[in-house]
């Protein structure tokens, strides 16, 4: 009796799935069936308007631009790395990827209608200069450039080596637009810009994009190195490193780990789309002590091969935390030679994790982006049980921070005088290495011949006052008062510059070794003054503290 009850339960359950599951099928065809109906018909609608618009709209238009108005709408809804390129930018892909060219080193977008700087290249004049992402760009050569494409705008920043561009940009937080004076050059895209051994053995690795020659080139530094002598250790420096393809951070990691160790994963929005990533190859240097530089602008690619390191337990990550890009892109030809770059997917870590910081998907009721607070991120564990943490980009094991840049520094850069100096210098002074002393003074003298100003912070603050006072009707004596304290800081800031001694002259020194040496020099010369560099070096002398930072239980984010 028993047996047969069970038997009828068992149909009974059995009878209950099938139905269960045949409704999920159901369901999911019915939703799957919807949302294509919801899309077909938003598309009709679009289409509709756009029609519409573009052949009554009271005035002419532009029916190309109002199309790619509506896609950037669109798109503006989604994260920024989703964009649209027309068959004019098109060409800018292909570029940044292969090409070489008269400029300044910069990748620019339209971003709130404005042209906006997305990216700098490593080394060249608008990075060395100050630009920094996000800068909006408002003029070239005193052309105004609000509403000018962007195709053209390249036009105009690009040119013969050795000329200048005068270029003025709005920048969040400064009430004025700021001018830089930039130097073309010929921008030859490279993605190893120096690797050679620094002493001791220590191999030191600058890779500053992943493109479809890194492996190569990376396999190739590293035998170069290997040529050499014995490779007692090796510092990867990816600071600065924005990333690029995801086959070549496997590529990358592959040089260091056991083959078959997973190095990162990927999924999309339906389950056949994850995909993983394992080392196919034996390693080229399985064991010698790894140290990897990375800061806040080190971002997709870099963060992978950063991740993988650190879950792997194969090296020590050392510096600032990372920018926290945990997004796939691919690149879809459309038709008319236009492009479309789409986030298809997410990446993951060997542990799992995602370090993707900006959710984009939400927003708090502001409209602002939403950011996980740091105790609610999930804990994982890396090969040997350390434990490191979702979201947020990559935290450093040893956290070493970057210089605070003054700014006088900011000033000099921005109006190209190191630069500048260097050029004027070399031309006057032939051969020989002249001592500290010298270059400043001689530094010094060119400041007062191109009658350098500037405004300090405390001058700035000041004159707020000032206007402030006299918009309230301050009394004379007030008035007095404060400029009797302009007078002081005046005499202040003529001191700024020997106060500042140590830094100029380092830099001073960086752009005379890159007249001589070129990019190569320029990097060593800058290792000398390189708190991280420096940091990541004396650890891998140091044995026993490398091993530590790799120990279970040891606390990560050790400061140095």
């Amino acid at each position: 009796m028993k047996r047969t009850l069970g038997r009828k339960w068992a149909l009974i359950i059995g009878v209950a799935v099938v139905l269960v599951s045949g409704i999920l099928f159901v369901g999911f065809q019915m939703g799957e069936q919807d949302y294509f109906f919801r899309m077909n018909k938003s598309i009709d609608i679009f289409g509709r308007v756009y029609k519409e618009v573009a052949l009554n709209y009271v005035d002419d238009l532009n029916p190309e631009h109002f199309m790619e108005s509506g896609i950037d709408g669109m798109l503006a809804t989604l994260d920024p790395y989703t964009t649209f390129y027309d068959d004019k930018e098109g060409d800018e892909v292909d570029l940044i990827t292969t090409g070489k060219y008269g400029g300044v080193g910069i990748s620019i977008g339209v971003r709130d209608g404005k042209i906006t700087i997305l990216n700098l290249m490593e080394g060249y004049s608008a990075q060395r200069q100050g630009l920094q992402p996000g800068d909006h760009i408002i003029a070239i050569d005193g052309t105004s450039i609000v509403s000018v494409r962007p195709d053209n705008v390249r036009g105009l920043t690009r040119g013969p080596a050795g000329t200048e561009v005068h270029v003025l940009i709005e920048r969040e937080g400064e009430s004025k637009p700021i001018e830089f004076v930039l130097v073309r050059e010929e921008i030859q895209l490279k993605n190893v810009t120096f690797a050679d051994t620094v002493g001791d053995g220590i191999a030191y690795i600058r890779l500053e994009r992943f493109s479809s020659n890194t492996g190569d080139e990376f396999a190739a530094a590293i035998h170069s190195l290997q040529a050499k002598g014995d490779i007692r250790g090796v510092i990867l420096d990816l600071r600065g490193n924005p990333g690029g393809l995801l086959n070549m951070a496997v590529n990358v990691v592959e040089k260091f780990v056991p083959r078959g160790s997973l190095i990162v994963s990927m999924k999309g929005r339906r389950p056949e789309s994850e995909k993983k990533f394992f080392a196919g190859e034996d390693p080229v240097l399985p064991a010698v002590p790894l140290v990897v530089l990375v800061n806040r602008n080190s971002a997709s690619a870099s963060e992978i091969v950063a991740g993988a390191i650190q879950d792997l337990d194969r090296g020590v990550i050392l510096g600032t935390r990372s920018f926290g890009k945990g997004l796939v892109q691919t690149i879809t030809p459309l038709m008319y030679n236009t492009q479309l770059k789409i986030t298809t997917a997410k990446y993951y870590t060997p542990s799992g994790r995602c370090i993707q910081e900006i959710d984009y998907a939400k927003k708090n009721i502001d409209s602002v982006l939403a950011i996980t607070p740091d105790s609610l991120r999930k804990e994982f564990r890396t090969l040997k049980g350390r434990p490191e943490y979702e979201l947020g980009g990559i935290h450093p094991d040893t956290l070493v921070g970057e210089p605070v840049q003054t700014r006088l520094d900011g000033e000099l850069l921005r109006k190209a005088l190191y630069y500048r100096f260097a050029a004027y210098y070399s031309a006057q002074r032939a051969g020989g290495k002249p001592g500290d002393d010298v270059i400043f003074n001689e530094f010094k003298l060119f400041l007062e011949k191109e009658k350098f100003i500037w405004q300090s912070e405390s001058e700035a603050k000041l004159e707020e006052l000032a206007a402030l006072a006299a918009k309230g009707s301050a009394s004379p004596a007030v008035m007095a008062e404060i400029g009797t304290l302009r007078e002081q800081l005046r005499k202040e800031k003529g001191n700024a510059v020997d106060r500042e001694k140590k830094a100029i002259v380092a830099e001073l020194k960086v752009q005379l070794a890159s007249r001589v040496a070129g990019e190569h020099g320029r990097i060593e010369a800058s290792l000398a003054d390189d708190v991280q560099f420096n940091a990541a070096k004396g650890l891998i002398l140091n044995h026993r503290a490398y091993a530590h930072r790799l120990a279970v239980g040891s606390t990560s984010q050790h400061e140095e």
